[in-house]
C-alpha cells in the first residue's frame, strides 16, 4: 500500500490552529483554510447567472447561425433602434440645416452649433484618416486649420471639393489639374530642376537655402510661373499652391522639392457626394470652414 507523502506532512499550525495541506515550499506551508462562504455563494451565483444568460440571450452556435434567446434581443436591432431614436431627435435641427442657405448657417448660433456637431462626427468618421483627428494634416494631406487653401477656402469652394473630390476619375466635376513631370518627361534637365528648386527655397525664405542663381529664376518664369504665378502666389482655380509662403504640403527640403518637380502629379481625394447625404456634406463644410482657416 502506497502512502501519499503529503499526508504524512499534515500537521496543525501552532500560530493559527489550522491544519496544513501537507504542501510545503522552501519552508512555507499551505494552510488548509476553507473559502469564505460569501465567496462560495457568489461564485455559485455567477455560474447560475452565466447559464441563465446563455438561454435568455443569443449565445449558442447552431447550424443555421445561432440561438435566438428567450428574450429575442439582438445587439444589431438595439443599435438600429438607438440610431432611429437619435435621428428622430435630430430631425428638426437637421431639417433646418438642410433648408438654410449654407452662407447663413454660421450667422445662426443654433444652426452653427448643430452643424459643427454633425460635421465633426462626419469628419472623424470619413476625413480624419487622412487629415488627422484635429484636421492638422500630414505629409501630402493639407492642414485644414490654417488659411492656406489649394482649391479655395470659401464655403462654396470647400463644399465643391468635398462633393466632387480632387482628381477623382469617377466624378466628372472633380477638381482636376496636375503638375507636369518635368524630369521624368524630359522637360527640364537635372541641373535646371536643381536650379529652380534652389530658387523656390530661397524665395520662400527656407533657412538653409542657397543663394539663388539667375538660372533658377529664368527656369521658374519660363515653366512654373504660368501656374504658380510670377510671385509664386499660386492659383486656386488650377490647384497650384503658393510656393513662397512657409507652408509645405510635402516638405521644404531640396530633395523633396526636386522629387516633386521631377515626378509631378498631385494628391487624390474621394468624391463624397453620394456617399454622404447633402445635409451631412453641408454640415461638414461648415465644420471645416469654422476650424479657423476658412476664408
Amino acid at each position: 500500500m502506497s502512502i501519499d507523502r503529503h499526508e504524512t506532512n499534515v500537521r496543525i499550525d501552532p500560530l493559527s490552529g489550522v491544519s496544513t495541506t501537507g504542501h510545503e515550499w522552501d519552508g512555507v506551508e499551505e494552510l488548509n483554510t476553507p473559502l469564505p462562504r460569501w465567496w462560495v455563494w457568489t461564485f455559485i451565483a455567477t455560474v447560475v447567472w452565466g447559464v441563465a444568460y446563455c438561454f435568455v440571450y443569443p449565445a449558442w452556435p447552431t447550424a443555421s447561425g445561432g440561438s435566438e434567446g428567450f428574450f429575442g434581443w439582438h445587439s444589431r436591432a438595439a443599435v438600429e433602434q438607438d440610431v432611429a431614436a437619435l435621428q428622430e431627435t435630430r430631425a428638426p435641427i437637421l431639417q433646418k440645416i438642410k433648408n438654410a442657405p449654407i452662407d447663413t448657417i454660421e450667422k445662426n448660433p443654433e444652426l452653427l452649433a448643430a452643424a459643427r456637431t454633425v460635421g465633426k462626427v462626419a469628419f472623424l468618421n470619413n476625413c480624419a484618416p487622412c487629415h488627422g483627428a484635429g484636421a492638422q494634416g500630414a505629409k501630402g494631406y493639407p492642414n485644414l486649420n490654417d488659411d492656406d487653401w489649394i482649391w479655395g477656402g470659401k464655403l462654396a469652394d470647400i463644399q465643391s471639393t468635398i462633393e466632387h473630390g480632387v482628381r477623382w476619375d469617377a466624378d466628372k466635376d472633380s477638381r482636376s489639374g496636375a503638375m507636369p513631370a518635368f524630369g521624368r518627361d524630359g522637360i527640364l534637365t537635372p541641373q535646371q530642376i536643381s536650379d529652380v528648386a534652389d530658387w523656390v527655397r530661397t524665395m520662400a525664405d527656407v533657412p538653409d537655402a542657397l543663394a539663388p542663381e539667375p538660372a533658377g529664376e529664368k527656369v521658374y518664369n519660363e515653366n512654373c510661373a504660368v501656374c504658380h504665378g510670377v510671385e509664386g502666389q499660386g492659383n486656386k482655380a488650377m490647384g497650384a499652391p503658393n510656393l513662397f509662403d512657409a507652408i509645405w504640403l510635402y516638405g521644404s527640403d531640396k530633395p523633396t522639392i526636386v522629387k516633386r518637380i521631377s515626378q509631378g502629379g498631385g494628391g487624390v481625394m474621394p468624391a463624397w457626394k453620394g456617399r454622404l447625404d447633402d445635409t451631412t456634406i453641408k454640415a461638414l463644410t461648415v465644420y471645416v470652414h469654422s476650424l479657423g482657416g476658412g476664408q
